[in-house]
């Protein structure tokens, strides 16, 4: 059952929504938890504060009242925070549901807090007779703070935990829902492309690949209705699907007119240590090296390239680019792309097959012949030098072509 495109790109889109949404509620859990920590500082703040305010000595009344006025302005201040804090307590109010029961410790807070205030007032201005008993009452009243205070902070942690656990799950699942999405799409988007590749040069000969998409078989069979689009089953080599030699110059006549590029690099690549008198492996696993190699290659292929199988283990690539430079640096990545290929043999190490090529900007007024000749030379006295590497002219300065 061939792909949807269309159908992909939705579900690729619903998928970032959902990466998106997943990574709001991490920020949200995040923001929350810096105010959970702000929530405890506040509290422990409080508790500073009223034992400051416990401690202030009445032998200067007048300094004691305005530092008791300021003590006490402070703690209510505190609590204002916890409130406005509260407010922003998303996951307590619609997942957890103990938003209610922390306003209900806020309010007995502010209650307290409000005792303990008016017995300190009472106790700072109290006669010699009274003070006792109001000194009395005022610890009573810091210890029944200070334990309140303990308890929020203990009921906090426990939310804190609560909202741990529930991030817990939630990254985990996210995790594992991500990582195998990443790999499902990352194989369709693969085949996406692939097909485009197909498309993009249909007439190099791929007569065997198999469309993925819907969208590109209609393409294709477009395309393939169109007059003139008929692929010679001559021109192609039966082992790799792309080209022979007569498909290479009928193919390099075709697209001739279609370089818009300033420079034509002509290479012929060959395998080291293959070729049809050296025989190293079985008939099936050579086609499988050949049609590796012919794969690889033609994912480098550009609408006007043109590549071939040339000989047994020889492969020719003209490609048309802007640069010299850019023309070797993708027929070198060809080169590396092959040397990383493994190819699997029964009871034996995995075997790993190098090409060596040689790399040649052709002229305008030369023959196609007479440069694939070139490149041959090139490649020939490369191998004498150095295998596995793409060797151009001017690494050969006492050879004349």
């Amino acid at each position: 059952m061939k792909l949807s495109i269309k159908k992909i790109f939705s579900n690729i889109s619903l998928f970032m929504t959902f990466a998106l949404l997943i990574a709001t509620i991490a920020v949200v859990f995040t923001f929350e938890q810096g105010n959970s920590f702000k929530k405890v500082n506040i509290l422990n703040t409080q508790k500073e504060i009223a034992s400051a305010l416990h401690e202030l000595d009445k032998k200067d009344l007048e300094l004691t009242l305005i530092q008791f006025n300021g003590k006490s302005t402070q703690l209510r201040y505190q609590i204002e925070k916890l409130y406005d804090l509260n407010k922003y307590d998303t996951i307590g109010k619609y997942i957890l549901g103990n938003s209610q029961d922390y306003l209900a410790q806020l309010e007995k807070l502010s209650m307290l807090v409000s005792e303990f205030n008016t017995k300190a007032f009472k106790y700072f201005n109290s006669s010699d007779n009274a003070e006792i008993k109001l000194k009395e009452s005022l610890d009573v009243s810091l210890e029944n703070l200070n334990n309140h205070i303990s308890n929020i902070i203990f009921k906090n942690i426990e939310y804190d935990n609560e909202k741990f656990k529930l991030l817990q799950i939630l990254a985990i699942s996210t995790f594992f829902v991500i990582f195998i999405l990443t790999f499902w799409y990352q194989r369709r988007l693969r085949k996406i492309y692939e097909d485009i590749i197909f498309l993009y040069s249909p007439k190099s000969g791929k007569i065997t690949y198999e469309v993925h998409t819907i969208e590109a078989d209609a393409i294709y069979i477009r395309m393939s209705r169109r007059p003139g689009f008929t692929v010679d089953q001559a021109s192609i080599d039966p082992i790799t699907g792309i080209n022979n030699n007569k498909g290479l110059e009928n193919t390099y006549a075709e697209k001739k007119g279609m370089k818009a590029s300033s420079y034509t690099a002509l290479t012929v690549l060959e395998v080291d240590d293959f070729s049809k008198t050296n025989k190293a492996f079985p008939q099936d696993l050579t086609q499988s090296i050949l049609k590796k190699i012919a794969y690889t290659i033609s994912l480098y292929e550009q609408s006007a390239d043109v590549i071939a199988r040339s000989g047994y283990n020889q492969f020719t690539l003209i490609f048309s680019r802007e640069t010299k430079e850019q023309a070797f640096k993708e027929v070198d990545a060809i080169r590396q792309s092959i040397s990383e290929l493994k190819f699997a043999v029964q009871n034996q190490a995995p075997i790993h097959v190098t090409v060596s090529g040689g790399f040649y900007i052709k002229q305008k007024n030369v023959a196609l012949n007479r440069s694939i000749d070139d490149a041959k030379a090139i490649l020939k006295w490369g191998k004498t030098q150095n295998k596995n590497k793409i060797h151009q002219k001017k690494d050969m300065a006492n050879l004349s072509l």
